[in-house]
């Protein structure tokens, strides 16, 4: 069964062969007697990764719903900074953030932004975050939060702060399962996941309010977690839905950031991503750019050599994650 995106004035879409094909009607996939499983996707990601953060989610929710029909309605927050373009693709793609509130989910999905303001309830979006946020509880089975969002609702439901690190954990992390909660049934006892992210939220915190640790590492911290509320909220301090070349995009990304100036330290290089030939390549451009620091030399970004060994050896876990999120959702709807 597809999955089916509600694309605004565009239209119905599902995935084909990995691309958006446009569905003239949902009765031209829908089988009459189906469950279908209604969600909603929250995304608040800059407009560089605007789009690809979409897709990720989509992608993922295709390949975890085997053959539950899911269908996804997109939504973005106010006040996240656009330019013109990322407004108007949402114009043309999300519906307004008011349609949520009279809407019918079974699910919701919050994608992270990233921050300008040390405190995140100083942010221009706090305010319909977490209106959002109670909505959810109120009016879904169950609600995934991801990295900013995570450490924004733990903020929001328990004033649970993040801590700072002393630098980007960034990289590929093995985690081990430590709970046997429904949403990890199944699953392998240690697991890979990516992270990308300046903040943690600590594990005696989150145990303290009564969440459930669901996976963790001796380098990364806590994973992902859980708290049953009116809705069951699932927390990721990492990115299951990450593509393999997604951390060589961020990596190459603060590059250009630092090369314009724009930062003043080099960023660190994403850890347990690469080979030997490939880290001494990206070694040795970052000397030659803390050197002769200018934003010509990411043309000689060593891209194509990266991308020859980048595999996502954390797809398979997180689609039994997904999957088993999405039969959670389908079983609570059975029970009515």
């Amino acid at each position: 069964m597809p999955v089916l995106v509600d694309r605004g004035t565009l239209g119905y879409h599902s995935l084909q062969g990995g691309n958006y094909q446009r569905t003239e009607s949902r009765l031209e996939v829908h089988q009459p007697t189906a469950e279908c499983i209604s969600l909603g996707l929250l995304n608040n990601m800059p407009d560089p990764a605007l789009q690809a953060t979409e897709q990720q989610f989509v992608k993922l929710l295709d390949s975890a719903a085997g053959g539950t029909l899911v269908n996804i309605n997109l939504y973005s927050l106010p006040n996240v900074p656009r330019t013109d373009w990322g407004q108007s693709y949402l114009d043309r793609s999300y519906h307004k953030i008011e349609d949520l509130w009279n809407s019918h989910l079974d699910g919701l999905i919050v994608t992270g932004t990233e921050p300008r303001a040390s405190n995140l309830r100083d942010e221009p979006f706090w305010a319909k975050l977490a209106e959002v946020l109670d909505w959810a509880e109120d009016n879904t089975i169950s609600t995934i939060l991801s990295c900013l969002a995570a450490h924004a609702a733990v903020l929001h439901i328990d004033d649970i702060g993040r801590a700072a690190l002393g630098q980007k954990r960034f990289g590929l992390f093995e985690q081990t399962k430590v709970s046997e909660h429904p949403m990890l049934k199944g699953a392998p006892s240690r697991l890979q996941f990516p992270h990308s992210r300046w903040n943690e939220i600590k594990e005696d915190a989150l145990i303290s309010r009564g969440y459930t640790i669901l996976t963790k590492s001796a380098e990364a911290g806590v994973d992902s977690f859980a708290k049953q509320r009116k809705s069951l909220f699932i927390f990721f301090q990492g990115h299951p839905e990450y593509e393999a070349r997604t951390l060589l995009g961020e990596y190459r990304r603060d590059v250009g950031r630092f090369l314009r100036g724009e930062s003043g330290t080099y960023p660190n290089m994403p850890q347990g991503c690469f080979d030997e030939e490939t880290t001494a390549a990206f070694i040795a451009f970052q000397a030659r750019a803390i050197s002769d620091r200018r934003e010509e030399l990411l043309a000689d970004f060593p891209t194509v050599l990266a991308t020859r060994y980048l595999k996502n050896t954390w797809q398979q876990a997180a689609r039994h994650i997904y999957g088993n999120w999405l039969s959670y959702i389908s079983a609570q709807k059975t029970k009515g």
